[in-house]
């Protein structure tokens, strides 16, 4: 029998999609080429596209990037979960000649399916500005085998880490925890955060400070003591927290919260929003929260908190807007899930 010529992408995929995702790849390898954005209602699960992608690679691809599930690293602990403003989770970018242009075209469709298409431009604006476009001195790694019961394909670079697991990883949000930052127009960015893509997030937490009473404000503002940026830890239902507890806002303010965990939520696909939603509701929602806004760091001393941090027994979502955002995200529906082990400790 005559040996099929045909890739793994073009045999896993219809000959529609296969010449679309050849398109991307040409984009890919063509500077100054727009990448084709499909409709969300066309766009594959990227779980199924992980699979797709490692299918397609050779050995030595591989040996690179494809690790165990536990895969413990020397000097970094628990790969998989670790978490990094700056890093690379692999050796080789993913625009470097170490992959096809078809894989480079998968890893693109499987970040867009990890992320919400409304949020396409504004990701491709802070991938630009912070590395110079996607696949620029990004990396991969594949955890697991694709297909089976538990595998995790991590995205990483400066300023991102995103996980596409397809629930394998139990217990947790997103795969795991994750980073979304952008510095916009300056490493020192102005009190007002000209361009930044995130910075809506906090205008709009301050503004559930400007609807607290005196009491209130003196509860949830912290004068010292801001626990490092890398510290998402879980400090358990039996934790001290921060800030002012959820349960004490009156109707309005909780209800403005909610519309601020929507706005957190916006940037990612809707499975993991789902995630993330019914991850809060087994720790007892937001009413189990705390809420922290920080006076060190505030830019310009005007008021409005660049760093602060809402916290529940197994939920950490930690914005810092000092000197640019970076925003530490951990979700999980139990306070005992463990991160790599440097990151463990909540450092309060």
């Amino acid at each position: 029998m005559k040996k099929s010529s045909r890739s793994p992408l073009e045999s896993a995929l219809p000959r529609r999609e296969f010449l679309r995702y050849s398109a991307a790849a040409l984009a890919l390898a063509s500077p100054g080429l727009r990448l084709p954005i499909a409709s969300a209602k066309d766009r594959e699960v990227p779980e199924t596209l992980v699979k797709v992608l490692y299918d397609s690679m050779n050995e030595k691809q591989k040996k690179a990037v494809c690790f165990d599930w536990d895969y413990i690293e020397p000097k970094r602990g628990l790969l998989r979960t670790r978490l990094e403003n700056n890093w690379k989770i692999t050796k080789p970018s993913i625009d470097s000649g170490f992959y096809t242009g078809e894989q480079k075209a998968l890893m693109r469709e499987i970040f867009l399916g990890m992320t919400h298409p409304d949020w396409h431009e504004r990701y491709d604006k802070q991938l630009k500005d912070d590395v110079g476009g996607f696949g620029k001195r990004q990396s991969i790694a594949i955890f697991g085998k694709p297909g089976t019961k538990q595998f995790e394909f991590v995205l990483a670079s400066r300023h991102m880490t995103l996980r596409c697991d397809g629930n394998s990883a139990e217990h947790v949000a997103f795969g795991g925890p994750i980073l979304y930052a952008h510095e916009g127009e300056s490493t020192f960015e102005k009190p007002n955060h000209p361009s930044n893509v995130f910075w809506h997030q906090a205008v709009a937490a301050n503004k559930l400070y400007d609807m607290f009473d005196g009491k209130q404000r003196k509860r949830a503002l912290v004068t010292s003591g801001m626990p490092s940026e890398e510290l998402v830890g879980f400090r358990g239902p039996a934790g001290k927290f921060h800030g002012i507890k959820v349960a004490d806002f009156s109707a309005d303010q909780k209800e403005h919260l909610q519309l601020v965990l929507k706005l957190l939520l916006d940037p990612f696909r809707q499975s993991d929003q789902d995630e993330v939603v019914r991850c809060l509701k087994v720790q007892g929602g937001l009413d189990a929260c705390h809420l922290a806004f920080y006076k060190e760091g505030d830019l310009g001393k005007d008021g409005i908190y660049d760093n602060w941090r809402l916290e529940g027994p197994s939920f950490v979502w930690y914005f810092r807007g000092d000197p640019h955002v970076h925003v530490w995200v951990n979700v999980a529906d139990t306070h005992k899930v463990k991160l790599n082990s440097y990151q463990d400790s909540v450092g309060v």
